[in-house]
Formats: C-alpha cells, sequence, structure tokens
C-alpha cells in the first residue's frame, strides 16, 4: 500500500486539499481526482501538447508533471478559460477561425494560446508558430490556428483598450 501525500492546490480559482499517491501524474490527477477531463491524454511523453495546462504562469505538460510537484500552486485547464459564461478571447477565436476540426488537441493549443498571449500580446505569425511550436495538430494545418490566435490578440488588445476608455470615461 502506498503512503499517499496531502495536495493543496488551486486549480481554476477553486481550493482543493486531495490525497494523492506520490507518483500521480498532473493529467490523472486533473481527470480522475477533480473530473476536468478536458485535458486530454495524447501521447504521455510531453511531444504533442494535448495535455496543456498553466501552471503558475507557464505552459506545462501534464502528463510528464507529477501533482505533487504542483503542492501550493495555481492550474488553469481549459474549464477554467471561460468567464462567467463568456468565451476567452482564444476560445472565440478558434471558433471564429475554425481553428479546430477533430478537437482533440483544442484543450491544449486554447490553455497554450492563452498564456502565449499574456506573454506576447501583439505576436507576429512567426512568433505564434513558434510559441505554439510545442502543441502539434493533426488535422487543421495551422493556418487556422494561427489565425485564431491572431483574432484573439486583436479581440484581446480591443477590449483592453475599452476598458481603459471606460475607465478614464468614469473617472472625467
Amino acid at each position: 500500500m502506498t503512503k499517499k501525500t496531502l495536495l493543496s492546490l488551486s486549480v481554476n480559482g477553486k481550493a482543493y486539499d486531495k490525497a494523492v499517491e506520490p507518483r500521480t501524474l498532473l493529467i490523472h490527477f486533473l481527470r480522475e481526482e477533480l473530473n476536468l477531463t478536458g485535458a486530454h491524454i495524447g501521447c504521455e511523453t510531453s511531444h504533442c501538447g494535448a495535455c496543456t495546462v498553466d501552471l503558475d504562469g507557464q505552459s506545462v505538460k501534464s502528463c510528464t508533471h507529477l501533482a505533487v510537484q504542483c503542492e501550493g500552486s495555481s492550474i488553469t485547464t481549459v474549464e477554467g478559460l471561460a468567464s462567467g459564461g463568456v468565451l476567452h478571447a482564444v476560445q472565440e477565436g478558434f471558433y471564429k477561425e475554425h481553428g479546430l476540426q477533430c478537437g482533440f488537441c483544442t484543450p491544449g493549443m486554447l490553455v497554450r494560446a492563452q498564456r502565449f498571449l499574456q506573454d506576447n500580446p501583439d505576436p507576429s505569425e512567426d512568433e505564434i508558430r513558434a510559441g505554439m511550436s510545442g502543441n502539434l495538430c493533426r488535422c487543421t494545418g495551422y493556418q487556422n490556428i494561427v489565425k485564431a490566435i491572431q483574432y484573439a490578440a486583436r479581440k484581446l488588445k480591443a477590449d483592453a483598450a475599452a476598458a481603459s476608455a471606460a475607465k478614464t470615461a468614469v473617472a472625467a
């Protein structure tokens, strides 16, 4: 019988305290313990990126990351991107620009894209391709994924400008 370790962390803004076996991979913890099945198990070697989550502001492949390594951390999965029933800009971009086909890689793509745009809010096409290179898609040919991320970048920029203008108007 394996001794369990108490794990305290936040996932999509909700605090959890769970006992886990030290060898439990983060992807299995998310899917089996928290019933967050958005992140997919793909290659199990960190090559495909279908299991990508955001861990303390960094994109990580949850199929090769132990859950116990996340003690005290904050994780965002694809389930945590939308807010109040409103799609995140990357989700809207993938919808509007047809950035998905079968959908298997999409959760990891979305989570990686939101982190990428936080780190680089005005990327070139080449920067998008390089920034997303750790996430593979076998269906789309990537062009619509790039368009979706460009759409999201424009939307995030427009939303920030509108929020700034509204704040200025209120102050005046």
